[in-house]
């Protein structure tokens, strides 16, 4: 058998990782991407312990080491600045702790570690079809490509899904709208990453490894409704919360050393699981397949594993359909776990009437440790599948494994 080409629409974290994995796993590939350049485009990502076991597993774990981890505890708490809960730290439970990076970070990584001339900047797909002798032709904007394999990770409202699963709804409001800016850390004091709960809002603070801070909020409000001043908008809804919010929204005016972008987006998601993330020679990862909400910050390092598990299950002379058909069955549960969890939790934190804002605060700080711990267990514990070359002495190799249940935790 002769070296086997992949073809990946997206070049986005999820496509880009399943290219370097697959390119390790001696296939061709080619990756597609739209836009005419892969810019600094995003805020802030929190590569979990399952993503960075899963990036270990394919040799990228140095690219995406530099700068400092998320140390001690991360928090949740109220405006006024009270802890509802504050839970351990991850290294001292999974063996590596969690790193948050600018997006566009962890895009460069990814795409420097692309063999020479497998990026297409500039060009999109729009479809895919059936070739003879167990290929398919993949129709994108620079003309036809032909593969063995294609992996459609064109994101939210991607193309390749709305051919190969016409019936599906397609992505659902999820009645919630975000704002999301990485500002300069200088002169600020050490930061500890926490979310706080209001009446329908919240608030996020999560140190970068490069110094720099992510900030987020989100805010119930109906689809498509857009302020005229971000910040202005900010300071009305988050200005009296507690300390170091108000410090953060000033620097939101800085011009030094860049400006500040603030990103405003409505939440949306995959309400309905797909009923299989492949269909022929095509698997679906990353947001085409399962896009969720923030909630549980876990979407980007969903994909990661996508990309990761694909990459291991075609590798060597496996048939492809084959190799698919186990890729739905090792991804499609865990998945929509995910999902439903990320779900409950944004039902949770829209909550705005008093009495019930109160009652889910003392359920919050009512919850033993223990209890939060094994939840966190079935996100943060998965382990990925052997990489083509393990490094000795690597994270993966000396991470303690952790056992857990790919059930609803009750």
């Amino acid at each position: 058998m002769g070296v086997r080409h992949a073809v990946v629409a997206g070049g986005g974290i999820g496509g880009l990782t399943a290219a370097v994995a697959l390119s390790r796993r001696g296939w061709r590939v080619t990756v597609c991407e739209r836009a005419a350049a892969l810019t600094g485009i995003g805020a802030g990502i929190v590569l979990a312990p399952n993503a960075l076991r899963a990036l270990e597993s394919i040799g990228l774990g140095p690219a995406v080491s530099a700068g400092e981890p998320l140390t001690g505890a991360l928090g949740l708490r109220t405006p006024d600045g009270a802890w509802l809960s504050r839970t351990g730290a991850a290294a001292s439970r999974y063996g590596v702790p969690a790193r948050a990076v600018h997006r566009g970070f962890l895009i460069d990584a990814l795409a420097a570690a692309l063999p020479p001339g497998a990026l297409r900047l500039g060009v999109s797909v729009g479809g895919v079809d059936e070739a003879a002798e167990g290929a398919v032709v993949v129709r994108t904007s620079a003309g036809e490509l032909r593969a063995d394999a294609v992996v459609a990770a064109d994101g939210l409202r991607s193309a390749l899904r709305g051919q190969l699963f016409p019936r599906h709804p397609g992505p659902r409001y999820a009645g919630e709208t975000g704002w999301r800016a990485v500002l300069s850390g200088a002169g600020l004091p050490a930061l500890q990453a926490a979310e706080t709960w209001g009446r329908g809002e919240r608030f996020g603070i999560v140190p970068l490894a490069d110094g720099r801070v992510y900030v987020y909020a989100t805010a119930v409000t109906g689809p498509g409704t857009r302020p005229a001043d971000h910040r202005a908008e900010l300071v009305r809804r988050f200005g009296a919360w507690h300390d170091p919010i108000p410090a953060l929204l000033d620097r939101l005016d800085r011009r030094e050393p860049g400006p500040v972008t603030v990103l405003h987006h409505d939440f949306h998601e995959l309400a309905e699981p797909l009923p299989r993330f492949h269909s022929g020679r095509v698997a679906l990862l990353g947001d085409a397949a399962h896009a969720m909400t923030p909630n549980l910050g876990q979407g980007g390092c969903q994909a990661i594993e996508d990309a990761v598990v694909l990459a291991h299950l075609l590798a060597g002379d496996t048939a492809v359909p084959a190799a698919l058909a186990a890729y739905t069955e090792a991804r499609l549960g865990r998945t929509t776990l995910i999902s439903r969890r990320s779900r409950r939790m944004g039902d949770l934190a829209r909550l705005s009437h008093p009495l019930a804002v109160s009652v889910r605060n003392f359920a919050v700080r009512a919850t033993p440790s223990a209890v939060t711990a094994r939840g966190l267990d079935t996100l943060l514990g998965w382990q990925p599948p052997p990489g083509p070359d393990p490094a000795p002495g690597s994270a993966q190799a000396s991470s303690r494994s952790v056992d857990i249940k790919e059930e609803e935790q009750q």
